[in-house]
């Protein structure tokens, strides 16, 4: 028998340089399209009325209603009950659909450390997932995020070493929690920028930031809640953790700061729209 001419074969090597470095191009001139780096920048200003609208429905929350989650199955299930949000929606399913994909060119084309490819792919699964959970909110067809996020955790419990599984998502959840907090306290959001977006939006991303990571790791936190207790219906998502602060102490008061932390979130992301470097 002969050994293989293809092994060690040096321009077998270059060959596969070569296709590399054309996945690369194409995805570099790709992710420059002007109609792709349109969409993304829309995906960003629709990201901000998302989390406007969950700010709202937090704020009526910590002033007594009762009536919508504070969470993303809240938010787009108030823009399908009219017209204009309706509207929205079929714009959002195409616009987080574009910034997906152009998420998806910077996996694979952002420059060679490793771990801004993996948050950029991280967030192109993000982005897909919003795109396609809006698909179904304008279908008619959405469904609470809370009875999604039991599910899952159920399902996972119910796996080999299924309470710790769920409570490293927890633990995993509080690290982005963490993240998002140091994020907007040292401004470091301001490196997604290309320019300067001024001052006003520089605070709101600030307090934006830091009211995001907040709630992040309650929603952690109460996954870990539910691994100890043995109890999926502990881990209730991000609607779950509002109102899990609104029975502390001075819950009310905590839920509209971190209300108004959400609505100042989706004005940055406004103002990413305009000056996020895509």
């Amino acid at each position: 028998m002969f050994p293989s001419a293809h092994i060690g074969d040096p321009s077998t090597d270059r060959i596969d340089s070569m296709d590399a470095t054309d996945v690369t191009a194409a995805s570099r001139r790709a992710g420059d399209h002007p109609a792709l780096e349109t969409a993304a920048r829309v995906g960003y200003a629709v990201n901000g009325v998302l989390h406007i609208v969950i700010g709202i429905i937090a704020l009526q929350l910590a002033f007594g209603s009762k009536g919508k989650s504070a969470d993303q199955s809240g938010a787009l299930g108030s823009m399908a009950d009219n017209g204009f949000g309706l509207f929205m929606l079929w714009v959002a399913v195409v616009a987080w659909l574009g910034l997906a994909l152009w998420q998806v060119t910077e996996a694979i084309s952002g420059g060679w450390d490793t771990s801004d490819r993996a948050k950029a792919a991280a967030k192109a699964v993000v982005y897909l997932a919003l795109s396609w959970t809006a698909f179904k909110f304008a279908s008619g067809k959405g469904t609470s995020s809370k009875s999604q996020t039991t599910d899952f955790t159920a399902s996972l419990m119910k796996q080999p070493a299924g309470q710790w599984l769920v409570a490293l998502v927890g633990l995993a959840v509080i690290g982005v929690g963490v993240y998002h907090v140091v994020k907007g306290w040292k401004k470091k959001f301001l490196q997604d920028l290309e320019t300067h977006p001024g001052q006003w939006i520089v605070k709101a991303g600030r307090v934006g930031y830091i009211a995001k990571g907040i709630a992040l790791a309650i929603v952690g936190g109460l996954f870990v809640l539910a691994a100890v207790r043995h109890k999926p219906s502990e881990a209730r998502g991000l609607d779950g953790a509002l109102r899990n602060l609104l029975g502390a102490p001075g819950g009310p008061v905590l839920l509209a700061l971190v209300a108004l932390g959400l609505v100042a979130f989706g004005v940055y992301c406004f103002g990413r729209a305009r000056h996020a470097d895509v």
